[in-house]
């Protein structure tokens, strides 16, 4: 990108903003430390949508993602084994979500009983976050709309609670376990534990890591759907504790 498309670029960001103030930190192209340098753009959003994440993504406004990479290495300056990240200089299709509109909001609130799934309570509507089930990094394009008459059906296959509040943001660490999995090839394991309700702890060879099709990857990890994933835990115990008694 030369530098009137870097300008032109930045004119679409907030000015102020993490993402402004990290997409300056970026533009030279070189590697960064989010331990050292990160600080800088004093966000606890540095990795998530408020940050890399958004600005990978893009948006439905005509700003395109950016190729970002990431890596693991001995920062020399802290000493310490961080994660670095590197724009390439490439953008790509924006892959951002669509607005939900209020109507569903209420809907989807409603047919989960305002209840967040990971901890199984019943919250106030602002302490919960509508998760879209199969994560955005891996969507390869904007999500055009949201049919409000999507059915019960549709609603649960689609979205999920899960809770954000002062005691934490369970949003935002399936974000870095999707980043994670994405970069490592190893799937998510929700509240540390290495269970997967079908499949195992590595990504599918024979599904692509993005696009309509990745979702099949996702299936049985416990942050694509934790209800599935407790389900199948129980079960799993059930059936062990059962063995155990034959024995």
């Amino acid at each position: 990108m030369n530098p009137e498309s870097v300008e032109s670029f930045k004119s679409k960001l907030k000015s102020g903003s993490s993402q402004y103030k990290l997409f300056n930190l970026l533009s030279d192209q070189n590697w960064h430390c989010r331990n050292c340098e990160g600080k800088d753009v004093a966000s606890n959003q540095y990795a998530g949508g408020g940050g890399i994440q958004g600005l990978e993504r893009g948006n439905r406004s005509g700003r395109p993602g950016l190729v970002i990479e990431t890596k693991r290495e001995l920062c020399q300056v802290c000493q310490k084994k961080t994660i670095w990240d590197r724009w390439t200089g490439d953008t790509r299709e924006a892959n951002a979500s669509a607005n939900i509109p209020s109507k569903l909001v209420k809907r989807i609130l409603e047919v989960y009983n305002y209840t967040d799934v990971i901890e199984n309570r019943q919250r106030l509507p602002h302490e919960l976050v509508i998760d879209h089930r199969f994560p955005m990094e891996r969507w390869g394009q904007s999500e055009v709309s949201h049919d409000v008459k999507m059915s019960e059906a549709e609603i649960r296959s689609k979205f999920q609670l899960l809770k954000k509040d002062s005691s934490g943001n369970h949003n935002l660490l399936k974000s870095r376990s999707c980043e994670k999995c994405i970069e490592t090839g190893k799937r998510g394991t929700p509240l540390g534990l290495k269970f997967w309700y079908f499949g195992n702890e590595k990504w599918p060879d024979n599904i692509p890591q993005s696009g309509s099709e990745a979702e099949q990857g996702c299936v049985g990890c416990g942050w694509y759907n934790f209800e599935a994933w407790r389900t199948g835990l129980n079960a799993t115990l059930k059936q062990v504790e059962s063995q155990k008694f034959l024995e």
